[in-house]
């Protein structure tokens, strides 16, 4: 708890012992050693007859896979978490890319296990799982094989999965560190990334005009970069999709979601058919309220005029958020409190540091953890409740093991928008003063713009990309105009642009480090309103069943979770259900004025 800052109080910062001690210690390299020796073991002795092994043999040989793969997880985890803490060190990023390298080349010994366990006839198969050992493992077969029609040769797989560590990952290493390292002159100092984007929310108007000028003229000096990057990784995707025999860009993203094509299209088509009711509604009103006809673009998320923006200390934030939890389930409070009690959250914002926030599940054996660039803002709250959503998620689906623990993204995103949810509803029913209740109306609603309309506007802004790529580079201006254009098509006519708004799609880590990742929010933004919904109107027992819906990880999908609660999100009204809460919200906020 030593970091502090201005008026927050001591903020944590975690400490990654309970993986390694550090990235020299012995107990690193001991693992690497062993599981290295047990890899080369695992190929000698089952490589080539996977298929003739009994259902109890092959439910053995997974349990090995199994346990190798928690180490190399937690490798891995190690080395991401000390490479997010510290971008700019060479030497940190040194350490990471050469884990990256030893891991990588560990796992190609066992790559053969899943190619061999996909051309297992489906009866066979069926015969073999009446064995327990290996029906225990019936969830995550079911998703290794669905990957099955789109499997190349073994040589294929072992050569692109070698070459993984000098392409794709080379390049959104590249990213990180470019972006860690860029600094945005404001004001006589040399702010991060972190810093610049949380000044686009400070109740000054010139602190907001300044910070979004600085951070469009610095992204725009460097976006040749970003789009050269942007470009090489979509057609390194469209080249795999080819072989893959994938239908669209999407579509390798959607199967590892366990989710529809026309689901998300249907989401997608939902959410957009909404743009006039929600975001152009939203923001004709904000710009009245600050007594405008059109706002700035770096006026989005301004606090409204009577919000006093308080700071919000540490402590405030972790009880505000707990005891918000805890209304819910106490058991939901246990388990998040314990982040709180022992070093799993890193919080202050630091040079090098990866900007934004994220929860990492890491391996069941340990625990997760948490970054987060807090700087005491209402919506850093809400961050710390979105995160610690994913946290306690987490923390309940290890019980399934390391290979069925990680849920598909489509529902990974529930637990935290959930948390939000929760910890919103709490506040609001502090605020009875007219004036209260509408900051805080207001704030709920641009949180969910953010979380459906504009990742819905990123996602289609990928489509484009991807698509328009197919036929050959896009420049920095074309990728400017679409981003432009789809901005206008999402938030309405309530804002003027300038040209440095231009560059801003090159600082999204999403497009860069999981393509089509971001309709995952408001996937999850619409389910958790429908299921808040049915909390609402709920008897006894919704939050145990809700704890247990969490707890499956990734043993179910998501007709199977939702059917407890009486909704299925393969029927198209299921959306327009989701959206009519945030509708409902500019309604009150339109009746109060």
């Amino acid at each position: 708890m030593a970091d502090t800052a201005a008026d927050l109080g001591p903020l944590p910062s975690w400490d990654l012992a309970d993986l390694y001690p550090g990235p020299d210690s012995p107990e690193l390299a001991r693992d690497l050693e062993r599981c290295e020796a047990d890899a080369k073991a695992f190929r000698d002795r089952y490589a080539g007859k996977v298929a003739g092994l009994s259902g109890t043999d092959l439910g053995r040989a997974i349990a090995a896979y199994e346990a190798m793969d928690e180490i190399l997880g937690r490798v891995m985890s190690f080395a991401h978490l000390t490479y997010a803490g510290d971008m700019s060190d060479p030497n940190v990023g040194k350490f990471y890319q050469s884990m990256q390298e030893r891991v990588n080349a560990i796992s190609t010994e066992l790559l053969f296990f899943t190619l061999e366990i996909n051309r297992i006839e489906e009866a066979e198969l069926e015969a073999k799982l009446a064995a327990p050992e290996l029906a225990h493992f019936r969830p995550w077969l079911r998703d290794t094989r669905a990957f099955r029609e789109h499997q190349l040769s073994d040589d294929l797989e072992k050569l692109l999965h070698e070459k993984y560590v000098a392409g794709r990952a080379a390049w959104t290493r590249l990213f990180d560190e470019t972006m860690a390292r860029l600094r945005f002159p404001m004001d006589g100092k040399e702010l991060t990334t972190a810093e610049v984007l949380d000044r686009l929310s400070n109740r000054d108007g010139n602190v907001r005009r300044k910070a979004a000028q600085v951070l469009g003229e610095v992204l725009g000096r460097n976006v040749g970069l970003f789009a050269l990057i942007t470009n090489t990784l979509a057609k390194d995707k469209q080249i795999d999709d080819k072989w893959r025999r994938y239908a669209k860009p999407i579509s390798l993203r959607n199967l590892a979601n366990q989710v529809e094509d026309e689901v998300v299209e249907a989401l997608v088509t939902a959410v957009r058919g909404k743009y006039g009711r929600l975001s152009h509604r939203y923001y004709r009103l904000k710009a009245r309220w600050f007594g405008v006809e059109t706002l700035d673009y770096w006026d989005r998320n301004a606090p409204l005029p009577e919000d006093d923006d308080a700071q919000i200390s540490w402590s405030e934030a972790r009880d505000t958020v707990l005891e918000a939890y805890a209304g819910f389930s106490p058991r939901l409070a246990e388990v998040g409190k314990q982040f709180f009690d022992n070093a799993w959250i890193d919080a202050p914002t630091r040079p090098g540091k990866a900007s934004g926030a994220f929860a990492h599940p890491t391996v069941p054996s340990a625990h997760p953890y948490l970054l987060l660039n807090y700087q005491g803002k209402t919506r850093d709250v809400m961050t710390l409740a979105h995160e610690l959503g994913h946290g306690v998620h987490q923390v309940l689906a290890g019980r399934q093991g390391q290979l069925m623990c990680d849920t598909p993204l489509t529902l990974a995103e529930t637990a935290s928008v959930f948390g939000e949810m929760l910890t919103f509803q709490a506040l609001l029913k502090k605020r009875s003063d007219p004036v209260g209740r509408r900051v805080m109306l207001a704030s709920k609603v641009e949180d969910m713009l953010n979380t459906v309309v504009r990742q819905i506007a990123f996602h289609c802004f990928e489509t484009r990309v991807h698509d328009e790529r197919r036929t050959g580079e896009l420049t920095p201006e074309r990728l400017g105009e679409i981003w432009m254009e789809i901005q206008a098509e999402s938030l309405g006519p309530a804002f003027r642009y300038d040209d440095g708004y231009k560059a801003f799609w090159s600082y999204i880590p999403h497009f860069v480090h999981s393509p089509f990742y971001v309709y995952a929010y408001a996937f999850g933004d619409c389910l958790v309103n429908s299921l808040y919904a049915v909390f609402q109107g709920a008897e006894a027992g919704f939050a145990d069943k809700y704890l247990e819906m969490l707890a499956a990880g990734g043993t179910k999908r998501h007709k199977e979770l939702l059917a407890p609660f009486g909704l299925d999100a393969s029927d198209p009204a299921f959306w327009d259900k989701g959206l009519e809460l945030v509708e409902s919200m500019i309604d009150e906020l339109e009746a109060m004025g």
